[in-house]
């Protein structure tokens, strides 16, 4: 399978995924995406989790479903179309933890 195809499986179950590429790839173009996935959609999800909790903050609970949603589209199509789009902040540090840059 190539490396742009592996890199946009990487997001479709979040976290999930994310971790399963982030393990069995070596690819550091995947892993990349693999590790933006497992960060990005591991902190939706427990803001996700706080918000339901939290009955002020569950009025917001479809903003940032919407958000999240329209989030992982773009960054599988990007990773499809093998761009390494790194989100600011998050692909920042991700990029830094598996020595993409210095």
């Amino acid at each position: 399978m190539e490396k742009n195809i592996r890199g946009a499986l990487s997001y479709v179950l979040g976290p999930i995924t994310g971790i399963v590429f982030l393990i069995t790839d070596k690819d550091p173009f995947v892993r990349f995406h693999a590790a933006q996935s497992t960060v990005v959609f591991g902190v939706l999800t427990v803001l996700y989790s706080v918000m339901v909790a939290t009955i002020v903050l569950a009025i917001l609970v479809p903003l940032v479903s919407l958000a999240g949603f329209a989030l992982w589209l773009i960054l599988i199509f990007k990773a499809y179309k093998g761009e390494q789009y790194a989100l600011p902040y998050v692909g920042k540090y991700v990029q830094k933890v598996l020595g993409l840059v210095k």
